[in-house]
């Protein structure tokens, strides 16, 4: 078994809609990034590939690849399964926070634990996903943007039995 963890930030950005975990959030400012700003999915993509010594985000989706621009995050997290799969490891579980005074997270939980445990192969069992706030402090605090923390754990592909085991 191997850990990784992950991190991602993005500030908001009026000009586009706010996905978070493959959730579109309505009535909210997006994030910026070359892709959809994913910055749920970002975080969990550098997890699982650091737990396989696998690279991160940026050096297999590279932002001055035009292929990417707009890319839907969710998309690229399941390639970034495959990867882990061409090293002989699945991910066993994530767990995720999500760090911003707005928009609230909570209600989104469930939808966001479905689309991840779906692209990562493990159901929303394994994956846990949950929100706080920096209690007003610095640029998180002033709602100028997003930071999400992700950590995963992978195992041999062989050895593996899965959340519901």
């Amino acid at each position: 078994m191997r850990v990784g963890t992950g991190y991602d930030s993005h500030r908001f950005a009026d000009d586009r809609p706010l996905r978070l975990g493959g959730v579109d959030i309505p009535d909210h400012a997006g994030l910026s990034g070359h892709s959809d700003g994913d910055a749920v999915a970002h975080a969990v993509i550098d997890a699982i590939l650091g737990a396989a010594g696998a690279g991160n985000v940026g050096s297999h989706f590279p932002p001055s690849d035009d292929q990417y621009r707009g890319a839907d995050s969710i998309e690229l997290l399941r390639r970034a399964v495959h990867v882990l799969e061409t090293h002989n490891y699945q991910v066993v579980n994530v767990d995720v926070t999500v760090v911003c005074e707005s928009p609230k997270i909570g209600p989104h939980v469930d939808a966001m634990r479905a689309a991840l445990g779906k692209a990562l192969r493990i159901g929303p069992r394994g994956v846990s996903v949950k929100g706080k706030t920096n209690e007003t402090m610095g640029w998180i605090g002033r709602r100028e943007g997003v930071a999400v923390h992700a950590i995963a754990l992978i195992d041999s592909a062989d050895g593996f039995a899965g959340p519901d085991a």
